[in-house]
């Protein structure tokens, strides 16, 4: 069971850019989907994430201007982010916490890690 991270690139200070997350098996079942982040030297941060209770967590540096978003359905999670800014250069990680419904063990998956770089 694997998470696929797609969506970073390169953008101007002041774009957009939207990532994507899914799981790649239908066997696992999300219970909570987040966003990290991670920049060399630095301890990865949480960016935005869903809560148990269905509400949502934002780091106060990107509140207003990212917005978490989950398709249940589809073990999928995405990351819209606005008004970025060359702070908000990092590698985002997705994270998902959950149940294989085959094994019926809980697990923490991370996605590979996709690179944002916004320029000034």
């Amino acid at each position: 069971v694997q998470l696929q991270a797609s969506g970073g690139g390169l953008v101007q200070a002041g774009g957009s850019l939207r990532l994507s997350c899914a799981a790649t098996t239908t066997i696992f079942s999300a219970d909570v989907m987040a966003w990290y982040r991670q920049t060399p030297g630095k301890e990865r941060e949480l960016v935005a994430g869903f809560t148990f209770n269905g509400g949502t967590n934002y780091a106060d540096s990107v509140k207003g201007r990212f917005i978490i978003a989950e398709d249940n359905g589809k073990n999928t999670v995405y990351l819209q982010m606005n008004s970025l800014k060359p702070e908000d250069t990092a590698t985002y990680y997705c994270n998902a916490r959950g149940l294989n419904l085959v094994t019926m063990g809980y697990l923490e998956l991370w996605g590979q890690g996709t690179l944002v770089t916004v320029s000034s």
